[in-house]
């Protein structure tokens, strides 16, 4: 397994490296800059050209590359060119716990929703169970975020004045987030959950275990679960990702002061350091994800062997 996870590792920091390179300069090769004329109005050019001085913008894009991964190797993701004050390593640090904790409900109540909805699904196939649970799932898949927020918003917060609609520090500011950043992750598990008990149901040895008098509860939860799960646990990595690193979506609408916040205001003003810090932060923590998952199917499954 040593081996293994080394292999691995390596191959994580060869590909973050391939990332970070073609993100550098796929930055750079689009025009305008965060300093150009046409983006800040009303500022002299001399001042304009003191900034780009500053941040080492007037160097030949190949110099700015060896200067930002000389920089990357001392753990330095740079200083924000629109956030005055602010270096990339301190937006990250103020927003990521944010973002986790939201992430993190969304995921267990994914979970905690998404599994047995479909075990049941399976089990009562046909059932009016299994027609619920695929209606649950499909609203989740076709309906965007967005348009669930705002559904939950109107209902819950303007209409019912139950939970507030924005701002962040008490559980009823999680509540609405949370539910809207895990229905799609519900119907997805629903249906890997579903499809994959469907499989393991007509399987030899829970036919077997029925036969030696084993209870339905024991051959469902140690076998049939146990069989089925690893599509969630694949499907878990990306999600953790996902989840945990920050929703834009979500947190521009319910004004979340996390990282997924700064990742459409980077894009739309240009601020290079604060993309690339991120872009290295979510790539990072997919590759890690990706890890533990591939860790975690051979706990699961015996049967699951290391490729060495």
């Amino acid at each position: 397994m040593t081996k293994y996870i080394l292999k691995r590792v390596v191959a994580a920091l060869i590909s973050m490296f391939v990332l970070i390179t073609i993100t550098f300069f796929l930055m750079h090769a689009i025009p305008g800059g965060p300093f150009s004329a046409g983006e800040e109005k009303n500022v002299p050019p001399r001042v304009l050209e003191a900034l780009r001085a500053k941040y080492g913008l007037d160097l030949p894009v190949w110099k700015q590359y060896l200067n930002y991964m000389g920089r990357l190797l001392h753990g330095d993701l740079g200083d924000s060119f629109k956030k005055l004050n602010y270096t990339v390593n301190e937006l990250i640090l103020g927003g990521a716990p944010v973002s986790a904790v939201v992430g993190s409900w969304a995921i267990l109540v994914a979970l905690a929703a998404g599994i047995p909805l479909g075990i049941i699904a399976a089990l009562k196939r046909g059932g009016w169970m299994d027609w619920f649970s695929m209606i649950i799932a499909t609203i989740g898949i076709s309906m965007p975020t967005f348009i669930i927020a705002i559904l939950m918003m109107y209902f819950f917060s303007m209409k019912l004045g139950w939970l507030p609609v924005y701002g962040y520090g008490t559980v009823k500011h999680l509540v609405i987030p949370v539910i809207c950043l895990s229905l799609s992750p519900i119907a997805y598990i629903t249906r890997l959950t579903r499809s994959s008990m469907l499989e393991v149901a007509r399987q030899d040895y829970m036919r077997t275990a029925r036969a030696k008098g084993v209870s339905e509860f024991m051959v469902i939860a140690k076998h049939g679960m146990r069989n089925s799960i690893l599509p969630v646990v694949t499907y878990l990595g990306p999600l953790i990702a996902a989840l945990l690193t920050g929703s834009f979506v979500v947190e521009r609408l319910f004004m979340l002061p996390g990282i997924g916040r700064f990742f459409v205001s980077a894009v739309s003003e240009r601020d290079y350091s604060v993309i690339l810090g991120l872009t290295i932060f979510y790539g990072g923590f997919i590759m890690v994800c990706t890890l533990l998952v591939d860790i975690a199917y051979a706990l699961i499954d015996p049967r699951v062997k290391f490729t060495e």
